[in-house]
């Protein structure tokens, strides 16, 4: 019995993993779209949106570096590292917070119009539709495990979610009725977003307190 139950749990381990690997990828990616597409559109909510997804896939980095170094490490060593983790992804969300912030603010005054950007608001769509299934599944195996970690992290995938479907409002105000306004507007509201996850991070001293 105990041998069954440790080969569920190692087949747990692996496909935490494997989600862990697939977040940092794909993170990674949508982050450089994502910023290249905001800086030739002039969008700063689609720049403020690439620049949250770097500090994710370094958040799933550290949900990689956990569970795959499971069972190796002491306890101790797990909390030593994790609390570096932490302070470095909080800081990570101050710093673009503040960027995206500064950015909105610019943009609104001085009237800084950015083009419409129909590859923006794929790569909103796309994330509407993957993060809630990757939300799920880190959900789910978390729980299986019982990693908080791991659960948090499945958190602030739909935090994800909610912000792509933010970014999908403004880039398609703007697309579709030419509503400039909309786009730093929603720029503000993620820069605001990434001061909250700093301050929850270091508040909660957990990656990707939610």
């Amino acid at each position: 019995m105990e041998v069954y139950t440790e080969s569920i749990k190692t087949t747990s381990y692996k496909k935490a993993l494997y989600l862990s690997y697939f977040t940092v990828g794909y993170n990674v990616l949508e982050g450089l779209v994502s910023v290249l597409a905001g800086i030739v559109s002039g969008s700063i909510a689609l720049v403020g949106f690439g620049l949250d997804s770097f500090v994710e896939s370094f958040s799933g980095g550290v949900m990689v570096w956990r569970f795959r170094k499971a069972g190796l490490l002491s306890d101790k060593e797990h909390e030593r590292r994790e609390v570096v983790a932490i302070k470095f992804v909080a800081y990570s969300f101050f710093l673009f917070g503040s960027y995206v912030l500064y950015e909105s603010v610019k943009t609104l005054y001085l009237v800084e119009i950015p083009n419409p950007s129909l590859l923006g608001i794929i790569i909103a769509i796309i994330s509407i539709i993957v993060m809630p299934t990757l939300y799920y599944q880190k959900k789910k195996v978390g729980k299986s495990l019982g990693s908080s970690s791991l659960v948090a992290d499945s958190k602030q995938t739909l935090a994800c979610m909610f912000l792509s479907i933010a970014l999908l409002a403004g880039l398609g105000l703007n697309y579709l009725y030419s509503i400039w306004w909309a786009d730093p507007i929603v720029g503000l509201f993620i820069g605001a977003f990434l001061f909250k996850e700093g301050y929850s991070t270091l508040k909660e001293e957990k990656v990707c307190s939610c």
